[in-house]
């Protein structure tokens, strides 16, 4: 049942009685479509994600289709437009560099047409935050439909995850326990359907945290997207955006200051990847909303770590959802939430998750049996990262959670790639290895190059994880001690530019410290010395990037588009 009529946003295109109305209305009918079908209904916009360069989308064509079945059915007319799509496996330096490009494409998008509601078609990691960061600077009612992970990898009979046994089955060409000829066979075992990660990476990771906050039907995120229930939800979500257009049901309602709270909760809970963080930092922003690194923290040390999912755990993405999914794990945590924080279904969390059943518990762990008591990431502070620094403990070796050991420094990844496989590489597994240049600006981009490989010398030994730092990322299904997003970075002259080979650096992961053992002396005669590289674009997207990139405590917008989007509509074009 539709709630009571309000004024639509669209007629001040498709209602105008003027020369400027003649023109919209007659140039929308040149598609074949009759007035009737635009004239005092909500015109919802399809932003699609869909590209055949971003496999993890490539299904997104149909569920637009089935979006549209829905919006037909409610009474709505749907139009279907593009954005720029982001494909982790392809695209050069890094996604990351175009994230605010897709940001800013959505809302300009949404902002500069006839729309009065949007439906979100998203999945592959930069994808999703990039439609929620536009969306939530447009501020017109939107839900978004999740693209779901594809199916599970199997290999010799065994289930293999996407990007988290591409690093172990590398590891093992490079120590020579596999040879190539096998390694190239294992590539075409690996994804067998459209869709994103079937591991808790980054794609994962974001679309639960969209469902988290609010921003889908309850139970989207976990559908595989290959199942006919992913379409069944498209057309719902469908359905449910006419009606959110007469509720006026904007992201500013839905993505509160508690509904973050309940993200990054739902985040720690799920051993989400530490690119969340940035994420949601940056969704934050945009909605002028203050969350410091530290909020992180305390939420992390207060909530079990619950999903049983690669690379923190066992299973994957198609295992969680016939465990019940993600309402199956808010549910078993939902004391811990905020339960009356609205959502895109017009109900509360509490509400939504009503019956909600874990029908696996091996797979969604129960509240006495975490797979680890406190959250997967922690946020660090000290000489090296004074602006903070994250740790997804939840994938890393116990024993290197408080360690002291020698840098083995790198300047950055052509000098990484060069010598780490080297037999003359002065390496041992109690050393740390540092990567400088992997930030913002130093990567360029902020690449996904935090998780430095282990020295084939030590992998031939059977060492598979080592300390690592940097001011990189690392991808969602990645694991190890890796210290990463250490902020200010070193391209500008942040402390970690000053970390020489053969100083001692301390994690102490209990104390959420980090530290470089120099004094504060030394540091500051060092730094002295520090010269800025040369920029890596003099023009084009990527010096705009340069020019306006934050930094990585800040969520790596840009700090024009921080705070919420105008309200002023556009004006009339002649």
């Amino acid at each position: 049942m539709s709630s009571p009529r309000r004024p639509l946003r669209s007629q001040d295109w498709f209602g105008r009685k003027d020369k400027l109305g003649f023109i919209h209305r007659s140039w929308t009918k040149a598609e074949g479509f009759p007035q009737s079908a635009f004239d005092g209904k909500p015109v919802i916009g399809i932003c699609n994600s869909w590209s055949e360069l971003t496999s993890c989308n490539a299904h997104l064509r149909q569920t637009a289709e089935a979006v549209k079945r829905g919006v037909w059915e409610a009474g709505g007319f749907p139009l279907e437009f593009p954005t720029i799509s982001l494909g982790e496996p392809l695209m050069r330096p890094t996604t990351m560099m175009f994230r605010n490009l897709m940001a800013m494409d959505v809302e300009e998008s949404i902002r500069a047409n006839p729309l009065d509601g949007i439906v979100l078609l998203a999945g592959c990691d930069k994808t999703t935050p990039a439609q929620l960061m536009g969306a939530a600077s447009a501020d017109i009612p939107t839900i978004m439909v999740t693209g779901g992970p594809m199916l599970r990898g199997m290999y010799k009979n065994k289930p293999i995850g996407s990007g988290t046994d591409v690093w172990k089955f590398d590891g093992d060409r490079r120590s020579g326990k596999i040879s190539i000829e096998e390694f190239c066979s294992i590539e075409s075992c690996m994804s067998r359907s459209a869709g994103h990660c079937m591991t808790m990476g980054t794609a994962s990771t974001m679309t639960s945290l969209a469902e988290a906050l609010g921003m889908t039907l309850t139970g989207c995120a976990s559908i595989p997207a290959s199942d006919s229930r992913h379409r069944e939800i498209a057309h719902r979500s469908g359905v449910r955006i006419v009606d959110m257009v007469w509720e006026n049901l904007i992201p500013s309602r839905i993505m509160t200051a508690q509904a973050m709270e309940n993200a990054i909760r739902v985040d720690m809970a799920i051993g989400g990847s530490t690119n969340a963080i940035i994420h949601l930092k940056a969704i934050a922003g945009r909605l002028g909303l203050d969350f410091p690194l530290e909020k992180f923290d305390e939420i992390a040390r207060t909530t079990p770590v619950l999903a049983n999912i690669s690379p923190s755990g066992k299973y994957l993405m198609e295992d969680f959802y016939y465990a019940g999914g993600l309402p199956a794990l808010m549910n078993e945590i939902l004391d811990l939430l905020h339960g009356g924080a609205l959502t895109a279904t017009g109900k509360t969390m509490a509400e939504n998750l009503v019956g909600a059943e874990c029908y696996n518990p091996e797979v969604i762990l129960p509240r006495d049996k975490p797979l680890q008591p406190t959250g997967g990431t922690v946020i660090l502070r000290g000489n090296i990262c004074p602006n903070g620094a994250v740790l997804k403990t939840s994938a890393a070796d116990p024993k290197l959670l408080q360690h002291t050991g020698r840098a083995v420094v790198f300047e950055n990844h052509s000098d990484l790639l060069a010598r780490v496989d080297s037999p003359d590489l002065d390496i041992d597994e109690n050393c740390v290895m540092v990567l400088k240049n992997g930030g913002p600006h130093g990567g360029p981009g902020m690449p996904e190059l935090g998780n430095l490989p282990v020295p084939s010398k030590l992998l031939q030994r059977g060492i598979t994880d080592i300390l690592r730092i940097s001011d990189a990322r690392m991808s969602g299904t990645s694991y190890g001690a890796c210290v990463l997003h250490v902020s200010p970075e070193s391209a500008i002259g942040g402390p970690l530019a000053a970390v020489q080979t053969g100083d001692q650096i301390r994690l102490d992961v209990e104390n959420r410290t980090l530290d470089v053992l120099i004094d504060e002396h030394e540091m500051n005669r060092r730094l002295r010395l520090f010269e800025l590289p040369e920029a890596a674009y003099e023009r084009g997207w990527g010096k705009i990037f340069l020019d306006n990139v934050l930094q990585a405590d800040e969520g790596c917008d840009f700090a024009v588009l921080k705070g919420k989007g105008s309200k002023t509509e556009p004006a009339l074009p002649f």
